[in-house]
């Protein structure tokens, strides 16, 4: 009986979630028609009622959770954010649900929250329009072989990203990183080598190109921990309501400081030494996250 109540759960929540984005993407599409007027004015205009919508599709999917998921959220750290400032939030990465979580705690505290895109994705069929329209900065990343190649396009990449966050200029932004590069697993931790118990080995090169393109445009870096006591979830576990208990716990530190102290600089890409600088304390960070986690799981037992 209770298998048969969380069939029915994940399948009406399911039907939920199509629905709800079905209906967004429909005035999202038809705004970014608006938005193809080439006025910078006009398209920050347009821009605001678009998110608006993703926050609303964001909003009503909260409510689908508290219905059919039926999930507590311990979530602290919150105090402080605000919808006017600009951020880069970085997190822990270990199921497709951490974007739900991600979505549902952040909506309405800080501005809406947008994911760097590999320029291809533009090309896929309404969600890259919806992209677009919602202003996702969209990066073309080149290989060292490419740029072995083509050693005139060296930092071209980086230019380019540059001018697509000059619209965040006058307009708060949080662009949203997972540093682990991808989702924690068993089999992914052992090839890693291992460094951490909870946490794979995190990725500077994402979160400098950010910071390299956005620069002191950002306000604050928002470090989330996320914290599953019963175990990692599907996302099939979370929307048939099966996960009881979901942990964040939320941390900022001020992005000004990490140019005036020298963790970071715009050379990060050109001096080697800057690179490993940024590196030791981007992984005594997530050691720090490592502790967190772990100490979770004791008090969680």
């Amino acid at each position: 009986m209770k298998s048969f109540l969380h069939i029915m759960n994940g399948c009406l929540s399911v039907l939920g979630y199509f629905i709800n984005t079905v209906f967004w993407v429909i005035p999202i599409v038809l705004l970014s028609l608006l938005k193809v007027i080439p006025i910078k004015f006009w398209q920050k205009l347009v821009s605001f009622p678009l998110d608006g919508c993703a926050s609303a599709w964001i909003f009503i999917n909260g409510l689908n959770q508290k219905v059919f998921s039926r999930c507590k959220f311990n979530v602290s750290g919150l105090k402080g954010l605000s919808n006017k400032e600009w951020y880069l939030v970085i997190s822990n990465h270990q199921s497709w649900v951490d974007i739900l979580v991600l979505q549902r705690v952040f909506n309405g505290n800080i501005p809406f929250l947008k994911f760097f895109l590999k320029k291809e994705l533009i090309w896929v069929p309404f969600l890259g329009v919806a992209w677009w329209a919602l202003d996702f900065p969209f990066m073309r990343r080149y290989s060292r072989a490419f740029l072995a190649k083509n050693p005139h396009l060296k930092g071209k990449d980086l230019e380019t990203t540059k001018k697509a966050c000059e619209k965040f200029e006058h307009k708060p932004v949080s662009v949203m990183n997972f540093i682990e590069g991808t989702r924690f697993t068993h089999k992914k931790w052992e090839s890693s080598g291992q460094v951490h118990t909870k946490l794979l080995p995190p990725k500077a090169g994402g979160i400098a190109f950010v910071l390299s393109a956005m620069g002191k445009r950002l306000t604050k870096l928002v470090d989330v921990t996320i914290h599953y006591p019963h175990g990692i979830p599907s996302y099939w576990d979370f929307v048939s309501g099966k996960v009881k208990t979901i942990n964040v716990n939320i941390k900022t530190v001020l992005i000004d400081d990490l140019f005036t102290q020298g963790v970071f600089s715009d050379k990060y890409f050109d001096d080697p030494s800057q690179k490993e600088q940024f590196q030791d304390w981007l992984n005594n960070m997530w050691a720090e996250k490592n502790k967190e986690l772990e100490l979770m799981e004791q008090q969680k037992s």
